[in-house]
């Protein structure tokens, strides 16, 4: 119960990493509202997980959504202590193959809604008396990855973007770190991999270049995001805490 009493916000929590997280944050005492631009997603994690979530449509693309959350939460429940910027987006592409509206939608939701979710959590955790954000990046900000081009651009934005900040309002009470995940087991990985001509080998790949030898699970990136949330990573600023299974030591 590290989170009991925290009041927190997860994107993208309709699935995937964000719903590992909103489910981790609920378990450790934690009130959630589970943030998604799919609301029926997010009712459905929030019935799952009980009372203490609630379900919220949000673009996180969009600075007005976003300033309504946040403002939502703080009326709802008298502050913020917590902002999780999970919300993200990636097409396999390279470069050159990577179209300017897919390269635009990808740093808008990934880098633009993580600057987003800052811009306006910030002030509503120093107002309620400091706390935590989590960015979710990704190795693939870290190191290059084979076609995941605009993808890396984002992530890496993501990784300077949260050392920036961590930063800047550190003096404020506010912690600000980011999670590097590697290839984790998500609706995701099916999105990404029907694009191939032969999805099952292009799925096998992808978790045959995990050094562990296994995709990485959501509930460990949770396991993460728990620790960072808590006052147990008290001097934890400005880091990219890489949960990969070793991708990028190789």
């Amino acid at each position: 119960m590290r989170l009991e009493g925290k009041r927190a916000i997860v994107t993208g929590a309709g699935s995937g990493i964000g719903k590992a997280i909103a489910s981790r944050f609920a378990q450790e005492g934690a009130r959630v509202v589970i943030a998604d631009i799919d609301l029926e997603a997010a009712e459905i994690v929030a019935k799952e997980l009980g009372d203490n979530t609630k379900p919220y449509r949000v673009d996180v693309s969009k600075a007005e959504e976003v300033h309504k959350l946040i403002n939502h939460v703080v009326d709802e429940w008298g502050g913020l202590d917590i902002m999780v910027n999970n919300a993200g987006v990636g097409v396999a592409a390279t470069t050159t193959e990577t179209s300017e509206e897919d390269f635009d939608r990808i740093i808008a939701i990934n880098l633009k809604g993580t600057f987003l979710g800052m811009k306006y959590a910030i002030p509503a955790i120093r107002n309620s008396g400091g706390g935590s954000i989590i960015n979710i990046a990704s190795v693939a900000g870290l190191v290059g990855v084979p076609e995941r081009a605009a993808y890396c651009a984002s992530k890496g934005g993501i990784v300077a973007l949260t050392r920036a900040a961590a930063i800047d309002h550190i003096s404020e009470g506010v912690r600000i770190n980011c999670i590097c995940p590697g290839t984790v087991l998500t609706p995701w990985i099916e999105r990404i991999t029907a694009n191939y001509p032969d999805p099952e080998a292009a799925r096998a790949a992808m978790e045959a270049r995990q050094p562990h030898g296994r995709f990485v699970m959501p509930e460990e990136i949770a396991a993460m995001a728990a620790f960072l949330a808590s006052d147990e990573a008290g001097s934890i600023v400005g880091a990219a805490m890489v949960v990969d299974g070793g991708m990028t030591a190789k």
